[in-house]
């Protein structure tokens, strides 16, 4: 559902006007949804959370109950993570890693390196010597798998199955298996296989993607005699912003899951959601500061905008909302405006076309100084956002509730 739950609802009635825009955060709405998918997942599946979803240090605490690690794609990112949930493992992929973020990850005993090429390997095999003495270093090398059954035809988001910056070719992989197995790096040790390779797809679909990477790494390290004791099959569980009373069945994808752990004894998976995780949790709200009529159709424009929420823009969707009509009195001597018909574009206040947030959203009489909450605000949100654009104040957060539940 897109309206806000009722901590929410309750913390912006009383918020002034000079508050808005804020981002509000329901801790234990969170809670509560990485419990139920924690508890949907087998034994021999890890959790990890992807962190660039959303890494306010709240949010990060709050998932740490739920969690076995964070994985972290930078430096920066790694730092944060450490510093927001120290103790916790790490895995630290992305592409295009830097020397001096490999020897900083190298340094702070990151527990798993993704590695995205033969080149990132050599490097991080030459660094370890220096920057990790007497120190195993865990290897899971990520491989751009082809995918020829049609399950990613037509996703909304493809990091794989096709020509890309992610990932091993998985003609380089025998090479990279053949450097992690003869000692050519003596502190490099091949954990596992990585292929994260689509975001958007459905239980159904992504135990399918799951069961062939399973098969294709099983094989790669059959064929060199080394054991494989993971497989990390990333994340990308469908969250529809059409429909936010839809979720992902994450009882039938834990349940496929044991599945396949079951007829691979011994082998551990991991998977590392973002958005099917945090986005549920958050809340952008706001206030109209006028309501417009423009060549037959009404626009209402906002305090803040996609400089704040950038996720209708990137993604060219309508982000889900709620109109909270308030009952504050109109200040002015003048009317009030006010939408007279039923559908109104919900635009913000920057000087550009695109940004939009929500078109003709049902909001018959919507007014000046009405709020509107704009759900599944908690991941991919601000933290993409291209926040200095116009150079507007940037919005409060507001996290309700403690991290630790209480």
């Amino acid at each position: 559902m897109t309206e806000p739950t009722p901590a929410v609802r309750a913390h912006v009635g009383t918020l002034r006007p000079e508050d808005l825009p804020a981002y509000c955060y329901d801790l234990a709405a969170l809670r509560d949804h990485a419990a139920h998918v924690r508890a949907a997942l087998p034994d021999r599946v890890e959790l990890y959370y992807a962190a660039k979803a959303n890494p306010e240090p709240e949010i990060l605490a709050a998932l740490r109950p739920y969690v076995h690690g964070y994985e972290v794609s930078s430096g920066g990112e790694l730092t944060h993570v450490r510093k927001a949930v120290p103790g916790l493992p790490l895995a630290f992929g992305g592409p295009g890693k830097t020397p001096a973020e490999l020897a900083g990850a190298l340094t702070a005993g990151v527990e798993r390196f993704h590695v995205e090429s033969l080149h990132e390997l050599h490097l991080l095999g030459h660094l370890a010597a220096r920057h990790a003495p007497g120190h195993r270093v865990a290897v899971l090398p990520r491989v751009n798998l082809p995918v020829d059954d049609g399950s990613l035809d037509g996703v909304p988001l493809a990091m794989g199955g096709r020509p890309a910056p992610f990932g091993l070719d998985p003609a380089d992989a025998d090479e990279a298996v053949r450097l992690l197995a003869d000692d050519t790096y003596p502190q490099l040790e091949l954990r596992g296989v990585h292929a994260h390779l689509a975001s958007g797809l459905a239980a159904s679909e992504l135990l399918t993607v799951a069961g062939a990477v399973i098969t294709w790494a099983t094989a790669l390290a059959a064929r060199h005699g080394v054991p494989l004791p993971e497989v990390v099959v990333g994340g990308g569980m469908a969250v529809d912003y059409t429909d936010p009373a839809a979720r992902f069945d994450w009882t039938a994808y834990g349940a496929g899951l044991a599945r396949l752990t079951a007829a691979h004894p011994g082998l551990t998976l991991r998977i590392e959601p973002g958005r099917a995780l945090t986005a549920y949790c958050g809340w952008y709200v706001t206030e109209v500061l006028d309501v417009k009529r423009s060549h037959g159709e009404e626009f209402a424009v906002v305090r803040g905008g996609t400089h704040h929420l950038r996720t209708p823009a990137t993604k060219g969707h309508d982000q889900p909302c709620t109109v909270l009509p308030t009952g504050t009195p109109w200040p002015h001597p003048w009317p009030r405006p006010a939408a007279n018909g039923d559908r109104v574009t919900l635009t913000g206040q920057l000087c550009t076309p695109k940004d939009l947030l929500a078109r003709h959203v049902p909001a018959a009489g919507l007014r000046a100084g009405d709020r509107v909450a704009f759900g599944m605000a908690g991941a991919y949100a601000w933290n993409i956002s291209h926040h200095d654009f116009l150079m507007h104040p940037r919005p409060g957060f507001h996290f309700l509730g403690t991290p630790e539940g209480g």
